[in-house]
């Protein structure tokens, strides 16, 4: 069966999300991203975030890399969504701006 860009979504992602977006507190957060991932998976995504953050202020990917241990190929995978993704990257970072200033 061939992949598709939309194979990822389920009931079980459907799931996830409305799951996510109940959490109230960062506490909260924490406890359950800790339970659902591994530290691997938690440590990956703590960093694809750095990166997103990164791109956005403009640094190039051989600092970013520096800074974050990520590969310029994983870099570049994750600067292409930032560009031509779903939009979920610019949204959040905007509104972290919009919640008092820059992207935490």
């Amino acid at each position: 069966m061939a992949s598709t860009d939309d194979d990822w979504r389920s009931e079980h992602t459907t799931a996830l999300i409305a799951a996510i977006l109940r959490l109230e507190t960062p506490d909260e957060a924490e406890h359950f991203l800790r339970d659902l991932c591994t530290l691997g998976e938690l440590r990956d995504l703590a960093q694809r975030w750095a990166v997103v953050r990164m791109l956005d202020a403009g640094l190039h990917y051989a600092d970013i890399s520096r800074r974050t241990g990520a590969s310029t190929a994983t870099i570049t995978r994750i600067a292409s969504w930032f560009r031509h993704g779903e939009g979920g990257y610019v949204a959040m970072l905007a509104r972290l701006r919009e919640a008092g200033g820059e992207p935490a």
